[in-house]
C-alpha cells in the first residue's frame, strides 16, 4: 500500500492505458474498476467506455502497475495493453458523434418508436444541428412531412448517388 502511495507522488503526469476485456462487458469492467481505484486508493483518474471500441477500456493512471494491480482480480478484464496514449489521442471519443450522421435525404428509413413505429419513410431533410430528420411516410394516402427525432429511424436502405 505505501508503495503504491509512493508510486503517486512520483510521477503527476497521467497516460491512457487500454484495458482488453470480454466482449460486451466493457460496462461492468469500469464500473469494477472504479470501485477497486476508490476502495484501495489507486490513482485512476478517470475511465471511459467508447462504443466504437468495443472489447476495450480506457484507463487514465499515472503508471502501468497502478492499472495492473487494479483489474488483477477483475472478472473479464484480461490484461492491459502494452504502451501508453496521451489524452490527445483519445480525444475524439470523447466529443459525442450526431444521431442523423450516415442518414442521407432520399434514404428509406424505419420509424422504430413513437406513434409511426414500424411505418417506412423517405427522408426529405436534414437537421444535424438539432438532430431531427423530416420524412414522408411511404404507405401515407397523403404525403405529409412529420419531422422526428434523428435516434428514433434506422436506415433500410441508401439513396442511389447519381
Amino acid at each position: 500500500m505505501a508503495q503504491e502511495q509512493q508510486m503517486q507522488a512520483e510521477t503527476p503526469t497521467a497516460s491512457v492505458f487500454a484495458v482488453k476485456t470480454t466482449a460486451n462487458q466493457e460496462r461492468s469492467v469500469a464500473n469494477l474498476i472504479a470501485m477497486v481505484a476508490r476502495k484501495e486508493g489507486y490513482d485512476i483518474r478517470s475511465i471511459l467506455v467508447p462504443e466504437e471500441l468495443k472489447g476495450y477500456v480506457l484507463v487514465e493512471s499515472p503508471m502501468h502497475e497502478i492499472v495492473e494491480h487494479t483489474i488483477q482480480n477483475i472478472p473479464h478484464a484480461k490484461a492491459v495493453v502494452k504502451g501508453a496514449s496521451s489524452i490527445a489521442e483519445v480525444q475524439h471519443f470523447l466529443a459525442p458523434k450526431p444521431v442523423v450522421t450516415g442518414i442521407s435525404e432520399g434514404d428509406i428509413v424505419e420509424l422504430i418508436s413513437g406513434p409511426f413505429k414500424g411505418e417506412r419513410a423517405r427522408v426529405k431533410r436534414v437537421d444535424e444541428t438539432k438532430e431531427e430528420i423530416t420524412v414522408e411516410l411511404s404507405e401515407a394516402m397523403v404525403p405529409i412531412p412529420v419531422t422526428v427525432r434523428g435516434d428514433i429511424v434506422r436506415v433500410l436502405s441508401k439513396e442511389e448517388t447519381r
